[in-house]
């Protein structure tokens, strides 16, 4: 079981930003910048391109929708994207809020979130993204 499987199953917490009966979104717990989120499907499949249409095309709209909410709290220019896939088996999108394409280097060193400002973060997509309903 992979570590994404355990916080969908709610054997880890996690500082989720969004959720449906089919995704799920949240902190990363070792983030790039504030506020960086990873977006997940519920069930468990390793490679994004190993998705069926209709669950890879409701993924990205899931993302978009979350990323919309990123952008109306996050100070930043923009969303950045990124599908790396090898640091989980399970699918996963980062989103994360840029000013520059420098801030979605992944050989850069992680940042360190007291677990206040991430709840604060979170706490805030999460109502952003529940205003776009």
């Amino acid at each position: 079981m992979t570590i994404f499987e355990k916080i969908v199953a709610g054997e880890i917490p996690s500082y989720k930003v969004a959720e449906t009966e089919n995704y799920l979104a949240f902190l990363d717990a070792f983030p790039l910048r504030e506020g960086h989120v990873l977006v997940i499907p519920k069930s468990p499949t390793d490679y994004i391109f190993d998705l069926n249409d209709r669950d890879l095309s409701e993924l990205h709209l899931f993302s978009k929708k979350v990323a919309k909410a990123m952008k109306a709290v996050l100070p930043c220019n923009r969303i950045g994207v990124a599908v790396i896939g090898l640091e989980v088996p399970h699918v996963h999108i980062h989103l994360v809020p840029i000013d520059s394409v420098g801030d979605i280097d992944f050989s850069k060193p992680k940042i360190e979130v007291d677990s206040n400002r991430m709840h604060e973060i979170s706490s805030s997509i999460y109502r952003a993204f529940q205003e776009l309903d």
